[in-house]
Protein backbone atom coordinates (compact mmCIF):
# COMPACT_ATOMS: atom_id res chain seq x y z
CA UNK A 1 0.00 0.00 0.00
CA UNK A 2 2.73 2.59 0.95
CA UNK A 3 4.74 2.15 -2.74
CA UNK A 4 1.44 2.52 -4.38
CA UNK A 5 0.60 5.74 -2.74
CA UNK A 6 3.96 6.54 -3.26
CA UNK A 7 3.74 5.93 -6.81
CA UNK A 8 0.48 8.03 -7.27
CA UNK A 9 1.92 10.83 -5.79
CA UNK A 10 4.99 11.07 -7.67
CA UNK A 11 2.80 10.83 -11.01
CA UNK A 12 0.44 13.65 -9.43
CA UNK A 13 4.00 15.61 -9.22
CA UNK A 14 4.49 14.64 -12.76
CA UNK A 15 1.40 15.89 -13.61
CA UNK A 16 1.28 19.06 -12.32
CA UNK A 17 4.85 19.83 -13.52
CA UNK A 18 4.44 19.12 -16.87
CA UNK A 19 1.19 22.00 -16.62
CA UNK A 20 3.35 24.41 -15.02
CA UNK A 21 6.13 23.83 -18.21
CA UNK A 22 3.30 24.17 -21.31
CA UNK A 23 0.59 26.21 -19.61
CA UNK A 24 -0.77 26.82 -23.05
CA UNK A 25 -0.92 23.04 -24.42
CA UNK A 26 -4.31 23.27 -22.52
CA UNK A 27 -5.71 25.80 -24.79
CA UNK A 28 -6.52 24.84 -28.28
CA UNK A 29 -7.33 27.36 -31.12
CA UNK A 30 -6.55 30.14 -28.99
CA UNK A 31 -5.75 33.13 -31.33
CA UNK A 32 -4.85 36.31 -29.58
CA UNK A 33 -6.45 38.96 -32.04
CA UNK A 34 -4.76 42.42 -32.15
CA UNK A 35 -6.51 45.52 -33.60
CA UNK A 36 -5.50 49.15 -33.20
CA UNK A 37 -8.82 50.35 -34.54
CA UNK A 38 -12.07 49.05 -35.61
CA UNK A 39 -14.28 50.39 -37.89
CA UNK A 40 -18.08 48.94 -37.98
CA UNK A 41 -20.95 49.83 -40.81
CA UNK A 42 -23.69 49.03 -40.07
CA UNK A 43 -27.44 49.83 -41.15
CA UNK A 44 -31.14 48.71 -39.81
CA UNK A 45 -31.93 45.82 -38.08
CA UNK A 46 -33.41 43.20 -40.20
CA UNK A 47 -32.93 45.34 -43.06
CA UNK A 48 -32.77 42.29 -46.20
CA UNK A 49 -30.21 44.88 -48.51
CA UNK A 50 -26.83 43.69 -48.91
CA UNK A 51 -24.09 46.89 -47.66
CA UNK A 52 -20.50 46.63 -48.31
CA UNK A 53 -17.78 48.29 -46.56
CA UNK A 54 -14.69 49.32 -49.09
CA UNK A 55 -11.70 50.69 -47.07
CA UNK A 56 -8.46 51.93 -48.75
CA UNK A 57 -5.22 52.34 -46.66
CA UNK A 58 -2.34 54.75 -47.59
CA UNK A 59 0.04 52.22 -49.43
CA UNK A 60 -2.95 51.65 -51.90
CA UNK A 61 -4.17 48.19 -50.52
CA UNK A 62 -7.95 47.88 -50.76
CA UNK A 63 -9.87 45.92 -48.63
CA UNK A 64 -13.55 44.60 -49.80
CA UNK A 65 -15.49 41.47 -49.85
CA UNK A 66 -13.09 39.32 -52.24
CA UNK A 67 -9.97 41.06 -50.49
CA UNK A 68 -10.86 40.17 -46.46
CA UNK A 69 -7.28 41.06 -46.12
CA UNK A 70 -5.52 43.42 -47.65
CA UNK A 71 -1.93 45.05 -45.95
CA UNK A 72 -2.70 45.61 -42.04
CA UNK A 73 -6.34 45.46 -42.47
CA UNK A 74 -9.22 42.27 -42.38
CA UNK A 75 -12.71 42.68 -43.11
CA UNK A 76 -13.64 40.26 -39.99
CA UNK A 77 -17.50 39.82 -41.49
CA UNK A 78 -19.08 40.15 -44.71
CA UNK A 79 -23.04 41.49 -43.82
CA UNK A 80 -24.89 40.08 -46.57
CA UNK A 81 -28.56 41.47 -45.56
CA UNK A 82 -30.84 38.55 -45.41
CA UNK A 83 -28.46 35.73 -47.32
CA UNK A 84 -26.55 35.02 -44.52
CA UNK A 85 -27.83 36.21 -41.47
CA UNK A 86 -29.62 32.49 -39.81
CA UNK A 87 -28.18 29.16 -38.59
CA UNK A 88 -29.80 26.18 -38.60
CA UNK A 89 -28.98 24.74 -34.11
CA UNK A 90 -30.97 21.26 -33.01
CA UNK A 91 -33.23 21.63 -36.14
CA UNK A 92 -34.30 25.52 -35.14
CA UNK A 93 -33.33 28.33 -37.39
CA UNK A 94 -31.96 31.33 -35.53
CA UNK A 95 -32.31 34.57 -36.99
CA UNK A 96 -29.58 37.34 -36.24
CA UNK A 97 -31.57 40.77 -37.07
CA UNK A 98 -28.45 42.95 -36.78
CA UNK A 99 -26.70 44.09 -39.92
CA UNK A 100 -23.34 45.03 -39.31
CA UNK A 101 -19.47 44.78 -41.24
CA UNK A 102 -16.46 45.18 -39.43
CA UNK A 103 -13.05 45.97 -40.31
CA UNK A 104 -9.90 45.99 -38.10
CA UNK A 105 -6.58 47.91 -38.71
CA UNK A 106 -4.34 45.19 -37.16
CA UNK A 107 -1.21 47.79 -37.60
CA UNK A 108 -0.35 51.40 -37.98
CA UNK A 109 0.36 52.39 -41.46
CA UNK A 110 0.70 56.15 -41.06
CA UNK A 111 -1.27 58.34 -44.16
CA UNK A 112 -4.67 58.24 -45.32
CA UNK A 113 -7.37 55.86 -45.06
CA UNK A 114 -10.58 55.85 -46.45
CA UNK A 115 -13.78 54.01 -45.73
CA UNK A 116 -16.49 53.81 -48.04
CA UNK A 117 -20.44 52.21 -48.66
CA UNK A 118 -21.42 50.33 -51.40
CA UNK A 119 -25.38 49.51 -51.81
CA UNK A 120 -24.16 46.46 -53.35
CA UNK A 121 -27.93 44.78 -53.44
CA UNK A 122 -31.10 45.45 -53.05
CA UNK A 123 -34.25 43.08 -52.02
CA UNK A 124 -36.58 45.28 -51.03
CA UNK A 125 -35.65 48.44 -53.39
CA UNK A 126 -35.71 51.22 -50.50
CA UNK A 127 -32.58 53.59 -49.99
CA UNK A 128 -30.97 52.61 -46.60
CA UNK A 129 -29.05 54.45 -43.86
CA UNK A 130 -25.83 53.37 -43.40
CA UNK A 131 -23.88 54.30 -40.38
CA UNK A 132 -20.21 54.18 -39.78
CA UNK A 133 -18.29 54.38 -36.07
CA UNK A 134 -14.05 54.13 -36.67
CA UNK A 135 -12.68 53.21 -32.89
CA UNK A 136 -9.54 53.60 -31.52
CA UNK A 137 -9.20 50.67 -28.92
CA UNK A 138 -5.79 51.19 -28.16
CA UNK A 139 -4.62 51.74 -25.06
CA UNK A 140 -8.43 52.46 -24.78
CA UNK A 141 -11.39 52.90 -26.65
CA UNK A 142 -11.96 55.70 -27.97
CA UNK A 143 -14.62 56.73 -30.85
CA UNK A 144 -12.49 58.49 -33.46
CA UNK A 145 -15.40 59.41 -35.83
CA UNK A 146 -19.33 58.44 -36.27
CA UNK A 147 -21.88 59.49 -38.90
CA UNK A 148 -24.64 58.37 -41.06
CA UNK A 149 -25.20 58.64 -44.69
CA UNK A 150 -28.22 57.17 -47.03
CA UNK A 151 -27.49 55.33 -50.20
CA UNK A 152 -30.58 56.02 -52.29
CA UNK A 153 -30.52 53.09 -54.71
CA UNK A 154 -28.50 49.77 -55.41
CA UNK A 155 -24.66 50.71 -57.05
CA UNK A 156 -24.91 53.35 -54.69
CA UNK A 157 -21.82 54.53 -53.35
CA UNK A 158 -20.57 56.97 -50.62
CA UNK A 159 -17.23 58.00 -48.94
CA UNK A 160 -18.12 57.63 -44.99
CA UNK A 161 -14.66 59.01 -43.79
CA UNK A 162 -11.47 59.77 -44.48
CA UNK A 163 -8.79 59.83 -41.63
CA UNK A 164 -5.28 60.00 -41.69
CA UNK A 165 -3.03 58.88 -38.99
CA UNK A 166 0.88 59.59 -38.08
CA UNK A 167 3.46 57.44 -37.23
CA UNK A 168 2.25 57.60 -33.50
CA UNK A 169 -1.41 56.58 -34.28
CA UNK A 170 -2.70 59.55 -33.88
CA UNK A 171 -5.73 61.08 -36.29
CA UNK A 172 -4.26 64.67 -38.23
CA UNK A 173 -7.81 64.41 -40.38
CA UNK A 174 -10.92 63.60 -40.62
CA UNK A 175 -13.11 64.37 -43.63
CA UNK A 176 -15.81 62.62 -45.73
CA UNK A 177 -14.52 63.86 -49.37
CA UNK A 178 -15.23 61.61 -51.96
CA UNK A 179 -13.41 59.24 -53.30
CA UNK A 180 -15.08 56.61 -55.06
CA UNK A 181 -13.31 53.04 -55.43
CA UNK A 182 -15.97 50.33 -56.11
CA UNK A 183 -15.61 51.92 -60.28
CA UNK A 184 -12.08 51.80 -59.85
CA UNK A 185 -12.57 47.95 -59.60
CA UNK A 186 -15.00 47.33 -62.48
CA UNK A 187 -18.23 46.82 -60.21
CA UNK A 188 -21.12 49.14 -59.95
Amino acid sequence: DMLFNILIAFVFCFVIALLAFHPDARKTGDIRAKAEFIITVSWPDNNPNDVDTWVRDPGGDVLWFRQRDAGLMHLDRDDRGSKNNSVIVDGREIVNPIRQELATLRGIVPGEYVVNAHYYESRDQQPVDVSVAVVKVNPQADTVYSGQVRLAQPGAEQTLVRFSLDAAGRVTDLNTQPYPMVSTMGLK
